[in-house]
């Protein structure tokens, strides 16, 4: 294994390039499995979670070639519908697969998903969805069973405990391309990502409308072709490096993204003090040496991503005052604030909110990443950081930056990627 090991103190400039979206490539090469001709997916970023979705593609009988940011894949044919443990179990999104290959199958054999710790995440609402559109579905073994001769339209209501899920949306649309008749998913996703991924099923042929909307309304047709589409940029990555440059009191411009998709994060640093301009697909952030505390609540699209709580938590940890942050997605995703305490981090937890009291500067120190966005959190923590930082179970964030260290290195910013003794 590899960890990162940060000199703290360096303040960030230049410009940085943000790739492609990670949870719109995902289920985008999913959807690929609903065509018998071959498709070309652009601006694919070169990550682990993709590595292991290419692996679950070959798996099935499909043929994938990449490089250079593209992938090809060329489904005719394929007969496999199993998506074995090994694979799944790494990665939540592996289970965006299950729509496709029942739609275009009538059967589907997917494992139960693993991916990040950060409280539970149930796929009921996957089940609920393709029940509903005549699917039968049973759970053994750890795998999910779905069989269906052909699936049928139906009003498919998507509200869970915290709100609309992403993941169930994209499996729902894609499952109803194929079905006879007209699908409408009530209290659907509105996220880019779910946007990208309908965008593309339109370029197949998929009939659909009320893709930017909490009402999403997918026509049945007999077969999609194969198509050839753009990823979006990832909004998660451009807001990770608004906050690094507001942490370090950096100046940096972050080119190929939209800044549209990052409205909520530009609205919370602005409060807390930092100067944002923008100007098509380019951001310039400029920190500030002291900012100022701020109270967030997480939310789904539009509101303020929970993927996003993280990063924001670090740069609380060093913003004179008392900020809260109320987690509303994932009321379980703090477990970054025991390793941002090691670093002298002041953080209490109550309920589902942190209560974070701004210190002048966090301490380096050995810390172990728990998942994707907490991992980033700590590296932005040792940028800041008094002395060294070393952050451990670096795979974590493998799994959802593209080359984050040398993007960072590349501002200024003191890290580098060694071998664990």
């Amino acid at each position: 294994m590899e960890k990162f090991v940060i000199e703290g103190g360096h303040r960030i400039s230049g410009s940085v390039s943000i790739s492609g979206a990670k949870n719109s490539a995902l289920p985008i090469l999913a959807a690929t499995l609903l065509s018998d001709e071959p498709s070309v997916i652009k601006n694919v970023p070169n990550l682990r979670d993709i590595t292991t979705m290419i692996k679950i593609l070959r798996t099935f009988g499909l043929r994938v070639l990449s490089g250079n940011g593209t992938i090809r894949v060329e489904p005719r044919g394929y007969n496999q519908c199993i998506a074995p443990y090994k694979l799944v179990s790494t990665m939540r999104a592996s289970i965006c697969v299950l729509g496709p290959l029942l739609a275009k199958k009538g059967f589907a054999q997917v494992s139960l998903p693993g991916g990040c710790v950060i409280g539970p995440r149930p796929i009921d609402l996957h089940i609920k969805g393709i029940k509903a559109l005549g699917a039968n579905v049973s759970i053994g073994g750890g795998y999910v069973y779905a069989r269906a001769k052909r699936l049928h339209g139906n009003k498919v209501y998507l509200g869970g405990a915290f709100g609309s899920s992403v993941l169930a949306t994209a499996n729902v649309m894609m499952a109803a391309t194929l079905a006879r008749g007209t699908t409408i998913i009530e209290n659907a996703a509105c996220e880019p990502e779910v946007v990208d991924l309908a965008d593309f099923l339109v370029k197949m042929g998929a009939k659909i409308k009320g893709q930017k909307t909490h009402v999403i309304e997918i026509q049945g047709v007999k077969r999609l072709s194969g198509a050839e589409h753009t990823v979006i940029p990832d909004r998660i990555e451009t807001g990770t490096f608004m906050v690094a440059a507001v942490m370090t009191n950096g100046d940096i411009e972050i080119k190929g993204a939209i800044p549209d998709h990052v409205g909520a994060v530009v609205d919370k640093l602005v409060e807390a003090g930092a100067r944002i301009s923008i100007k098509n697909d380019r951001i310039k952030v400029c920190g500030r040496n002291r900012l100022k505390p701020i109270n967030v609540t997480t939310l789904p699209y539009p509101g303020f991503p929970t993927d996003m709580q993280a990063q924001l938590m670090a740069a609380m940890c060093v913003t004179a005052g008392i900020s809260i942050i109320t987690e509303k997605v994932y009321p379980e995703r703090f477990i970054h604030i025991s390793e941002l305490n090691r670093m002298g981090a002041q953080i209490m937890l109550e309920g589902s909110s942190a209560i974070v009291n701004g210190i002048p500067r966090l301490s380096g120190a050995p810390v172990m990443a728990s998942d994707l966005r907490a991992s980033a959190a700590l590296v932005l923590a040792g940028l800041v950081a008094r002395g060294t930082t070393e952050v451990h179970r670096i795979y974590h964030i493998d799994r959802g930056y593209e080359m984050i260290a040398e993007k960072l290195h590349s501002l200024g910013a003191q890290i580098r990627r060694e071998k664990e003794d």
